[in-house]
């Protein structure tokens, strides 16, 4: 049996459970990064998927613990095409993947075989493609999709509604033979915010007429008549990725620029701050964040990052400290799903010598479910 095919998946094994070990005062927890209890972390980007009316994980299902076609250990999903965006729904039990080199919307779950929800005309060459998907914070009314992705001509933001094909919302965003990579969030149920690349040309990320290398603010994104964008940040690089802190409402934006990879803050003032750089570049990716505490993907060095900051003066209480290394290879995509619990998705079909079940979709850290990658499966 062919176990390479993109849409196979596995694993009955439901039941999951976070259990993070961060670094100085930091402590376990679900829906914090401290040693207090929380309210279950969501954000309007995620709001399309259907909350779970408790947190209580869900009991093993009988039988064999990898019934599904793709055998994959220790994963909600394996033998996906290379991975963008990640939207996490109910409880952590389901999630819907976008592959950036097939266009194609995914939804994965721990106990059901893959569905493609649908596919979008992408042109995947170089490091474009379907870059990252989003749902309107009112999906349950209005069933609306946005997705950022690239054409033979321009990178572009398009609509979709449930049954009809993508419509545009923003067009004309420079697309290069790389440097296209970025990534949408709603920052209040009628701003989208739209992270684009620089194309390869980091003039054009400081170049005030041009769409590339900036964070755009779409409001009341529309197919007819669209209010003018307006500019939140620019002068970025290769975009990475966009969080908030729902405890403050700061906006975290990782890019690649040319003195090194970094992640930024905008807080709801509007004040601008480098809060970390990599001038190694290892390749700055999907973040989630919380209490001031930022986790970063790093793409290149196959690593999730911990980056503390003081909850008082947010400056960075010391080097970002390594909450994941080498497990599952190179991920890009991080969310957090509504029960707390922390998820990544890997690009590893990029790189050289990907896995047999690759690309995935994985939690960071799991306690009683998830038999781990180097256990006897049999």
């Amino acid at each position: 049996m062919d176990l390479r095919r993109p849409r196979r998946q596995l694993l009955t094994t439901a039941c999951l459970t976070l259990a993070i070990v961060l670094p100085a005062a930091l402590s376990t927890g679900c829906a914090r990064f401290d040693n207090t209890q929380s309210e279950p972390f969501t954000t309007k980007a995620e709001g399309g998927m259907a909350p779970e009316t408790t947190t209580k994980p869900p009991a093993p299902l009988p039988g064999k613990p990898f019934p599904k076609e793709c055998p994959a250990p220790g994963v909600m999903q394996g033998c996906l095409q290379t991975t963008s965006g990640l939207i996490m729904g109910d409880g952590g039990k389901t999630a819907l993947v976008a592959e950036r080199t097939t266009g194609a919307i995914v939804k994965v779950s721990l106990s059901a075989e893959p569905v493609v929800q649908m596919v979008i005309p992408v042109d995947p060459s170089g490091d474009g493609g379907l870059l990252d998907i989003v749902q309107s914070p009112t999906f349950y009314q209005d069933r609306l999709t946005y997705a950022l992705v690239s054409t033979p001509t321009d990178n572009r933001v398009v609509r979709i509604a449930e049954g009809d094909v993508p419509k545009d919302i923003l067009t004309g965003i420079p697309k290069g033979a790389h440097g296209n990579t970025g990534s949408l969030l709603f920052s209040s149920p009628t701003t989208l915010l739209v992270q684009t690349g620089d194309a390869g040309d980091p003039g054009l990320a400081s170049d005030p007429a041009s769409k590339a290398g900036k964070v755009l603010r779409i409001e009341q994104p529309t197919t007819v008549n669209q209010a003018p964008t307006t500019t939140a940040l620019s002068g970025l690089g290769p975009g990475g990725g966009m969080c908030t802190d729902p405890t403050d409402g700061s906006l975290y934006v990782t890019d690649r620029a040319p003195a090194g990879d970094r992640l930024q803050r905008i807080t709801k003032e509007g004040k601008v701050s480098t809060v970390w750089t990599w001038p190694a570049k290892p390749g700055v990716a999907g973040c989630v964040a919380l209490d001031g505490t930022v986790l970063v993907n790093l793409v290149n060095t196959k690593e999730t990052v911990i980056v503390a900051q003081d909850p008082k003066t947010g400056a960075v209480t010391g080097d970002p400290e390594t909450f994941r290394k080498d497990t599952h290879g190179h991920a890009w995509a991080l969310k957090m799903s509504n029960d707390g619990n922390i998820w990544g998705a890997t690009v590893n079909r990029s790189f050289d010598n990907p896995g047999e079940f690759d690309d995935v979709v994985f939690p960071l850290s799991t306690s009683g479910g998830f038999p781990q990658p180097n256990e006897d499966m049999d």
